[in-house]
């Protein structure tokens, strides 16, 4: 079985990150001490579970992980750093600290370094979250330990749950533009005065307007969708502010 380590330190290791072309080691001293930090470790950068919904949710929710008192975010692997800042990189992943634990060192004195070799990857990470308050565990959420890949409690928003069950996520704004789009450039600078982080969906680079037609119903821009809904273009969205 895999050990819950709450109330105990977390694992005193080096890691060795590539930052500007240079080598630069940075201790658990330096990401934990004095700190409140949510952290999420998983099998391996680039493959799906981790690409589509594991490090995405907690990039996207990072805003509000500080809002409710999170210093910062830490997602370990173990991979090396090369392949950790590329997959950052492909990942926009701004918002969190991406740690690579190429030795494997501070998953297994996490106890959770188990073994992928049926599938090529040697040892990896069990999947787990947990929220570190001055380098002592508080809480942890890891995966039950099932074949295959489990995703069910590691997630941002279990986490998120635990620390404030009250936290109001930001909205999920997409936004269909067209370049020269002078409405569509009305309709950004109008989500920027709000605060509201956005997805640009540009026609013609990102999606063909026979797809905005799909799922609008409408060809001209920018159409904007709130959460789900349809808002429409500039106009209604300014009214949808109250603008």
């Amino acid at each position: 079985m895999l050990p819950n380590k709450e109330g105990q330190k977390v694992p005193s290791v080096t890691f060795r990150t590539r930052q500007n072309n240079e080598w630069v080691d940075v201790t658990t001293d330096e990401l934990f001490a004095g700190k409140t930090v949510a952290v999420f470790s998983l099998p391996g950068a680039f493959t799906p579970t981790c690409s589509s919904s594991h490090l995405p949710g907690y990039n996207e929710l990072a805003p509000v992980f500080k809002e409710n008192g999170v210093d910062s975010i830490i997602c370990m692997s173990v991979n090396d750093t090369f392949v950790m800042n590329e997959w950052a990189k492909d990942q926009e992943a701004d918002n969190v600290i991406l740690i690579p634990d190429g030795n494997g060192e501070f998953s297994e004195g996490m106890g959770m370094l188990v073994d992928k070799a049926d599938l090529g990857f040697g040892k990896r990470s069990w999947r787990y979250s947990m929220l570190v308050k001055d380098g002592v565990i508080e809480k942890m959420f890891i995966e039950p330990e099932v074949p295959g890949d489990p995703f069910e409690i590691s997630d941002a928003e279990t986490m998120l749950k635990y620390i404030n069950p009250n936290a109001k996520k930001p909205p999920l704004v997409s936004l269909f533009s067209k370049v020269g789009c002078p409405f569509c450039a009305k309709a950004k600078e109008m989500l920027q005065e709000k605060g509201l982080e956005y997805e640009e969906i540009v026609l013609g680079k990102d999606v063909t307007t026979k797809s905005l037609q799909a799922v609008s119903g409408k060809t001209s821009t920018p159409q904007v969708f709130i959460d789900g809904k349809a808002i429409g273009g500039s106009e209604e969205l300014a009214a949808y502010l109250g603008t």
